[in-house]
């Protein structure tokens, strides 16, 4: 039984995925995307868990009336979901107008 034949083609896009894989420019889109990441994520465990350890340790503050019923705790809870939020819409925006475009260029070398 034979082997059956490997297009040319198909080998051509192999080896050029490889060679975009192995680009400096690719390769600095990657960090690129990490560092934005590790940036947001930073931010995201600072709110968050700075909201949590205040919460835990100073638990007169958080429990400072600043209505007849609310305490301090409730915005700064919903200052967290907010920061989340924003963090999550820049990333988007980020993704959508810088990474995402560089990676529809770096695929299309492959075609």
């Amino acid at each position: 039984m034979s082997k059956p034949a490997v297009s040319p083609l198909k080998d051509r896009s192999t080896r050029s995925a490889h060679e975009v894989i192995a680009s400096p420019e690719f390769k600095a889109l990657v960090a690129k995307r990490w560092k934005v990441s590790m940036v947001l994520l930073t931010l995201l465990f600072v709110s968050y868990y700075g909201f949590i350890l205040l919460v835990a340790t100073n638990k007169t503050l958080v429990n400072t009336k600043i209505g007849e019923v609310t305490t301090l705790a409730i915005p700064l809870g919903l200052a967290a979901i907010v920061i989340a939020f924003v963090l999550t819409a820049f990333y988007v925006a980020w993704a959508n107008k810088s990474y995402d475009p560089e990676v529809e260029r770096i695929r299309s070398q492959l075609r």
